[in-house]
């Protein structure tokens, strides 16, 4: 006799038939059928209505604001040299000493305004020049970058020409429940707009390491390559995410895909609004630390649930608030949070100004600080420059240090120097190993306080570049040949 298979399980056939006879009667009540001790009684449906079940409304009300999202740049590579060879070119046509090749992307977008601002995923649009926006009828517009905010993957982009265009309105993320409708719209594999639905299987997704603010919707919603940037919409066709990345291990729709929550896109769209191509969020002036079960039995507490202070700058909004080393922060506002990253999700989608209050252990008492929101500030000055001298640092783009640009840059615990903000391609700065984020020490024995110390330091001759560089924790020396 072959095996039963798992989902099996022996039982009484007698009590199975009561079973059924119960289950019946249960669906008859719920139908509206009335349902009687020994009989069943079905009633057939009456109209088209009672048996047809469509998400066809709520597509038609939020489609036409959904877009696709083309971007490209030119990229001038270095030829071989034999295309130089003036054979090569009598024959082939071949002039000049550089190649230029043609890199895309593509993605969706949602319009947020009648204007013709459009939200789209920051990595769509990473590094490109040109951008254009295909609207749902066929109309196609060119479209402006106004604001870049990688550290949500977000990105605002304005249509150029047109007006009153279709918009989505916004609904609200924190209204969301695990088991709701959602439906995932947005351009697949170019294949052109497509509708997929499903449910929200989490929220509150952290440690997925997409981006620095880790606060995502999961949905089984297929999402696939070229969503990104599309929208997210409940069943009353208000966009409640910005569909951003899935887990995968074929390239393609595994049911579990991750949405950025509409309440921080609406920072974003605001920014935009008042003509900011960044966005300004509070800063909280401390390090936080989720939560670990041996911390959290270390300090007393039942569940490994909030953020632990690990240090507080000296001036800031906790230390104003009297926030200290060793408090526990368990929620913002009264929402409770998980981890840290839930701290700074809750705090970043509040506006400037007003406070807010933190809910903190300490030491087995629970108290309430007010914080003020406010932006971390930019003292000293940036002073962005990008060193072109011949040095280990050509190429790349430096800035002082300071708690604003530290916030940007998503650098812990950093205090002042000079901070590589950004590597160009193809660079020496990239050949040599900086990377961003790090912070120039030292350049041959000169202390570097300045971006223009440290342009000055770059200017000079050198055979032998003895270089000093904090990276995270870690400080690295080397020595490089000029």
């Amino acid at each position: 006799m072959p095996p039963r298979p798992l989902y099996q399980r022996p039982h009484d056939k007698g009590r199975r038939f009561r079973l059924i006879r119960l289950a019946l009667a249960v669906v008859a009540a719920l139908l509206g059928a009335p349902a009687f001790a020994d009989t069943v009684q079905w009633t057939a449906p009456q109209s088209p209505a009672q048996v047809r079940l469509s998400f066809a409304p709520v597509v038609k009300k939020a489609a036409p604001a959904v877009v696709n999202v083309y971007a490209s740049r030119v990229e001038t590579m270095p030829r071989n040299p034999l295309f130089d060879d003036p054979i090569f070119r009598r024959f082939f046509g071949g002039q000049g000493s550089e190649d230029q090749r043609v890199q895309k992307t593509l993605g969706s977008g949602v319009i947020v305004d009648p204007s013709g601002l459009v939200v789209t995923n920051y990595h769509v649009i990473e590094g490109m020049t040109e951008v254009k926006v295909a609207l749902s009828d066929k109309r196609e517009f060119e479209a402006q970058i106004v604001l870049r905010d990688p550290r949500t993957d977000l990105a605002v982009l304005r249509l150029k020409g047109g007006g009153n265009f279709p918009v989505l309105e916004l609904g609200d993320s924190d209204a969301l429940e695990v088991g709701d409708f959602v439906i995932a719209i947005g351009d697949p594999f170019a294949v052109g707009q497509t509708v997929t639905q499903g449910i929200v299987s989490a929220l509150a997704r952290t440690q997925v390491g997409i981006s620095d603010y880790g606060f995502f919707i999961q949905t089984d919603a297929a999402i696939n390559p070229g969503n990104s940037g599309g929208a997210l919409v409940d069943l009353d066709g208000k966009l409640v995410g910005i569909n951003s990345a899935i887990y995968s291990r074929s390239g393609g729709s595994m049911g579990i895909g991750f949405a950025i929550p509409v309440n921080m896109v609406k920072s974003v769209i605001v920014a935009a609004r008042q003509g900011g191509a960044t966005v300004k969020r509070p800063w909280l002036g401390a390090t936080l630390q989720s939560l670990t079960k041996d911390i959290a039995d270390n300090l007393g507490i039942d569940r490994p649930t909030g953020a632990l202070v690990v240090t507080v700058a000296g001036e800031g909004p906790a230390f104003d608030a009297g926030l200290k080393r060793g408090d526990v922060i368990t929620a913002v506002d009264g929402q409770s949070v998980e981890d840290a990253e839930s701290v700074g999700f809750r705090l970043a989608v509040k506006p400037l100004g007003g406070a807010a209050t933190l809910s903190v252990l300490r030491e087995g008492r629970t108290l309430s600080l007010p914080l003020k929101l406010a932006a971390a500030p930019e003292i000293p000055p940036r002073d962005a420059l990008t060193i072109r001298s011949r040095s280990p640092f050509q190429g790349a783009e430096v800035m002082n240090m300071s708690p604003a640009v530290a916030e940007e840059l998503s650098l812990e615990g950093a205090a002042d120097g000079v901070v590589v903000a950004s590597v160009g391609d193809g660079s020496t700065a990239a050949e040599v190993g900086v990377q961003k984020g790090d912070v120039v020490v030292a350049v041959n024995g000169q202390k570097i306080g300045t971006t223009r110390d440290l342009e000055k330091a770059c200017a000079e001759r050198a055979r032998l570049w003895d270089l000093t560089i904090k990276r995270g924790a870690e400080t690295i020396r080397t020595q490089l040949g000029g």
